[in-house]
């Protein structure tokens, strides 16, 4: 079965940090590109980062740059977001999603079409509060 696992939210106080880790079940990611959402209570879900197939290309969204990192270990097949200087405005359940096809071997989808993305986690809860 072909499945995205995501991990590593939990409670953390203001000015924290949380790791979260996507590992896939099934399947490698070699040639999947991955990419990270959020969706708050009463809010539509949001891109965060996304980054290419090799792993060596990255986006972020406006409000996690210098704050949130990607990374993508394709031999563990896991992609990880080192989450740092945590806000009260990132509490939100966090999912990775993954895109197949050469076209993001290079450079990282969009985090603003969700049609691309073939595979979703279930999430991940993060509240950040004190």
């Amino acid at each position: 079965q072909l499945q995205l696992v995501d991990s590593g939210g939990g409670l953390v106080q203001p000015g924290g940090s949380l790791r979260l880790s996507c590992a896939a079940s099934g399947f490698s990611l070699d040639y999947y590109a991955i990419a990270w959402f959020r969706q708050a209570p009463g809010k539509e879900r949001e891109g965060v980062s996304s980054i290419s197939s090799r792993g060596d290309s990255t986006h972020y969204a406006d409000f996690v740059k210098g704050r949130f990192t990607i990374s993508k270990d394709n031999t563990k097949k896991t992609v990880t977001l080192q989450m740092n200087s945590l806000k009260p405005e990132d509490t939100a359940v966090y999912y990775c999603a993954a895109a197949y096809g050469s076209d993001w071997f290079y450079r990282p989808p969009s985090v603003s079409d969700e049609s691309v993305y073939d595979y979703w986690g279930q999430g991940t809860q993060v509240t950040v509060s004190s």
